[in-house]
């Protein structure tokens, strides 16, 4: 459950990219439970999770099945949940792949298709809903990077070149678009044990060492996470724009 309500948010058209698992799946339910109408475009059949939203919530997300690096595909599924919902309001670049990877090993093919997953689908979601925003005198867009970058991490060199991009993009957009009252920020968030997470690399010594590095000595969900968004996707935030809001237990300040 959150621990703000932010009024504004109720009735807005919200689209998020992968929003029918992990944190994209905290922040439909977010986004719905603050009365917003959410729609989501994912790979994976979603239906069931629609199902217990609608049950939940009261409200059934829309979700459009496709590929966020298929371009025509994503932008014909944000045309789709405008024509449903209404102009898009608020659009969450959240949807990324972290798979690892050594220098050494990758191909074109793989960081092709790794800029295609983690950036290049970002900057084809902002241009699709850029147009709406400017008609109805403003919006919100929040892109989702991460901590790795800023961390010097290894071992997914084309994941963090992506989330560097991510950032970087965000600055230009906000600069390009502020006129038009549309608002463009970045969240870095640290490690968010969700299910993949916790499946693949949250390991019990990995877990007690990354806690060391944290300011806050309490593992992060995706709940931390939804309200970060929630906070930038409303007007309670007006006047913030072009930022990057790490939301990581303080593992950056420690880091940095």
């Amino acid at each position: 459950m959150s621990n703000a309500t932010f009024h504004d948010l109720k009735g807005k058209s919200v689209f998020i990219t992968g929003g029918g698992s992990g944190i994209g799946a905290s922040l439909t339910e977010g986004f719905l439970r603050q009365g917003a109408k959410v729609g989501f475009i994912g790979k994976s059949d979603a239906t069931e999770f629609c199902d217990r939203m609608e049950q939940e919530t009261g409200t059934r997300p829309l979700f459009v099945q496709g590929d966020i690096t298929d371009t025509p595909v994503l932008q014909q599924a944000i045309r789709t949940v405008s024509e449903a919902h209404g102009p898009v309001n608020i659009l969450v670049n959240n949807a990324a792949n972290d798979q690892r990877h050594q220098t050494l090993d990758v191909t074109e093919e793989f960081w092709d298709w790794s800029q295609a997953v983690n950036l290049r689908a970002y900057f084809f979601a902002c241009q699709a809903v850029i147009p709406e925003m400017q008609k109805a005198g403003g919006g919100s867009i929040v892109n989702f990077s991460s901590t790795s970058y800023m961390m010097g991490n290894g071992g997914y060199p084309a994941y963090t070149a992506a989330n560097g991009g991510i950032t970087a993009m965000t600055r230009s957009l906000a600069r390009d678009f502020g006129p038009d009252r549309i608002r463009v920020n970045a969240i870095a968030p640290g490690w968010v044990l969700t299910e993949r997470q916790l499946e693949k690399w949250a390991t019990k010594e990995a877990l007690e060492a990354h806690l060391e590095r944290q300011c806050l000595k309490d593992h992060m969900k995706p709940q931390d996470v939804v309200e970060a968004v929630q906070f930038l996707s409303s007007d309670t935030s007006r006047m913030m724009t072009g930022q990057c809001i790490a939301v990581d237990g303080g593992v950056v300040t420690v880091a940095a």
